[in-house]
């Protein structure tokens, strides 16, 4: 019994010491040898600075990394203290066991700093996203593409026909499902982080600017290497994939501040949309709220500014042309089945949006000028939108189209023969093709629903060069199901006049009383690189610290009626009353891959381990 007493005694001290502080980067973290990182350790209550000890494999942090620590007792008010060593690196490979202790309490955490061959194996390095891209979304492209017939593909996607595939595990450190922002991070950084954060450790910080910040791969490329970074995307060039490329918030909804964060390190391409955060509000084209026009403060830095399919094309063939920024949407490009076939969405008022297959071309055609190398991040980021929106179609067209932009990528690859190739999710999406939907079956949805021999195969019609039907509203069409959804009404059929919207907010009188939390003062933020911002420059209000970053009080959601005609299946929703579109998946993903390098990404790994291969690639690591 003693024995017994005395183990748990040892246990219940050592959760008392793992819980006294937190130190970030947190426990497991891995890094580049020379890829710089903000320590910070959160120290509760508000601790005399002679009683905080930090040691780095016994050794005080500071002298470890050349620097004293800035310590302020009672961090934004917050009631802990915290300790801050800024923009350090860790000189060589190998574990270092960290430890914070205020005297009483002590806390450890252990990292992995990693070295990577000497030399570069790679020239260049292209990673493709297709955001919220999962197998069904794969598996659905290559039959409307490729056609099937008697259970055989009549060819492979691009993505399908690489040497090296490994299974991508997507979780991070606050949940086991993750979204874009945070997802990108560990692509673009190797560490994990939470919801909504882009390039930093979720610290306490009322801040959004004011968290740990790790370095990009974008950033980390350029001041070592001096390679040229392309930010290709069919989504706003400050949403989250994209973003991840360059920023450091804890929001990643603060536009006006990545589009900042895009000017530090000025990418030498930036393709996609999202032209309203560069403009100012009063431009009426534009609604930055600092009244900066960064489309002109990017021209002054020696940008070629298009907005249009025919101006890019021009601008990338010009052999003078080394930096380029395209805008060519006020929001998001419009995508493949709306620009090509139906017309819709807002093709009308951008006629002539470039596909992802234009932008990739005249990225690789400007960065391939340089003497250097270059890093390029391609992102089909509809394809998470409209499956966000349970508008499938839409989702698998801009799939067919992404795989044409990997077969673009693949050829320059096997042309230069110093290419590295990695195409992966971000994420999934939890959908499946379980059969078909025939209309010759009857009017009700679950009629026309036919499963196993009944299924058959589609009636598509065959796809031209690109590789789209060009019809999508056929007779015996797959049945593409989401197992994630709000309250909607599925008609099984295609969102022939625009994409779907499943749900509505429902009238105020029924939305749940608001939560206010009051104001407070808010401390300048200062990224990795030094720059620092003043609080009306971006910093949140109290209000918006204290619920998590990027929420907002969301009003109840009701199915949109529209689609709740004859023949759909009201569904009774199995996610939360305030749902309004689907969610994410934490099933692992599929990458695949190809040249110098990616030999290494096999077996199933971290969503960390890309930057690894990419760091190993480019000899970051030395």
């Amino acid at each position: 019994m003693q024995s017994i007493l005395r183990a748990a005694c040892a246990l219940s001290m050592l959760a008392g010491t793992a819980a006294a502080q937190t130190i970030y980067p947190l426990d497991r973290a891995e890094m580049a040898v020379g890829a710089r990182f903000d320590l910070k350790v959160e120290f509760p209550g508000n601790t005399p600075p002679a009683d905080l000890k930090v040691t780095i494999n016994g050794e005080d942090a500071g002298k470890v990394f050349g620097r004293a620590p800035y310590i302020d007792t009672d961090e934004d008010g917050l009631g802990h203290t915290a300790y801050w060593i800024r923009g350090v690196e860790l000189p060589k490979a190998g574990r270092f066991a960290v430890v914070a202790t205020d005297g009483q309490r002590s806390a450890k955490v252990e990292w992995e700093a990693f070295a990577t061959p000497q030399g570069r194996i790679a020239r260049n390095v292209i990673l493709l996203i297709g955001d919220g891209m999962s197998i069904a979304h794969r598996t659905a492209a290559r039959m409307l593409s490729k056609g099937i017939r008697e259970g055989r593909y009549g060819g492979e996607l691009a993505m399908d026909d690489m040497p090296h595939m490994a299974l991508v595990s997507t979780s991070g450190t606050d949940s086991i499902v993750t979204d874009s922002a945070n997802a990108m991070s560990a692509y673009t950084t190797g560490h994990k982080s939470c919801v909504n954060a882009l390039g930093v450790y979720c610290a306490r910080n009322r801040s959004t600017l004011g968290h740990p910040n790790v370095e990009t791969i974008a950033e980390l490329a350029k001041r070592k290497l001096g390679l040229a970074v392309g930010v290709v995307t069919d989504a706003e060039i400050e949403d989250a994939t994209p973003a991840g490329m360059v920023a450091h918030t804890r929001r990643r909804s603060d536009y006006d501040d990545i589009v900042r964060m895009f000017y530090w390190l000025q990418p030498d391409v930036m393709l996609g949309g999202g032209s309203l955060n560069f403009r100012p509000s009063g431009d009426g084209r534009g609604k930055r709220k600092d009244g900066l026009d960064y489309i002109e403060k990017f021209q002054k830095a020696g940008y070629r500014f298009v907005d249009t399919a025919t101006g890019l094309a021009s601008a990338a063939g010009e052999d003078g042309t080394r930096k380029l920024l395209g805008l060519f949407n006020e929001k998001n490009i419009d995508g493949s089945l709306d620009r090509k076939f139906l017309k819709k969405g807002t093709v009308a008022k951008f006629p002539d949006q470039p596909d992802l297959t234009d932008m990739t071309r005249a990225a690789l055609e400007v960065l391939s000028r340089s003497e250097k190398g270059f890093l390029l991040m391609v992102e089909a980021g509809r394809i998470d939108k409209y499956s966000h929106s349970l508008d499938w179609e839409r989702a698998v067209y801009d799939t067919i189209m992404f795989d044409n932009t990997v077969a673009i990528a693949k050829a320059f690859a096997e042309k230069s023969g110093d290419t590295l190739v990695i195409v992966v999710p971000d994420h999934g999406h939890p959908v499946s093709i379980i059969g078909t939907y025939d209309d010759a079956k009857g009017e009700q949805l679950r009629d026309r629903l036919q499963t196993y021999a009944d299924a058959g195969f589609p009636n598509y019609p065959a796809a031209d060069r690109d590789g789209f039907p060009e019809k999508v509203d056929v007779s015996r069409r797959l049945a593409l199901v989401f197992a994630a959804y709000p309250d909607y009404c599925d008609p099984g059929r295609p969102y022939m006049e625009g994409e779907n919207e499943p749900t509505i907010a429902a009238p105020a009188a029924v939305q749940p009383a608001p939560q206010t939390s009051p104001d407070a003062p808010q401390p300048a933020a200062t990224t990795s690189t030094g720059a620092t911002l003043a609080p009306q420059q971006g910093a949140s209000s109290a209000r918006d610290a204290a619920k998590p970053a990027g929420e907002e009080e969301k009003p109840r959601a009701l199915a949109n009626e529209v689609y709740c005609k004859s023949g759909a299946a009201r569904k009774i929703g199995n996610l939360p009353f305030t749902a309004r579109s689907g969610v994410h998946a934490a099933d692992d993903v599929v990458l695949t891959a190809m040249g110098p390098g990616a030999e290494v990404l096999r077996g199933r790994v971290d969503n960390t381990f890309v930057f690894r291969a990419m760091a190993r690639a480019l000899g970051l690591g030395q």
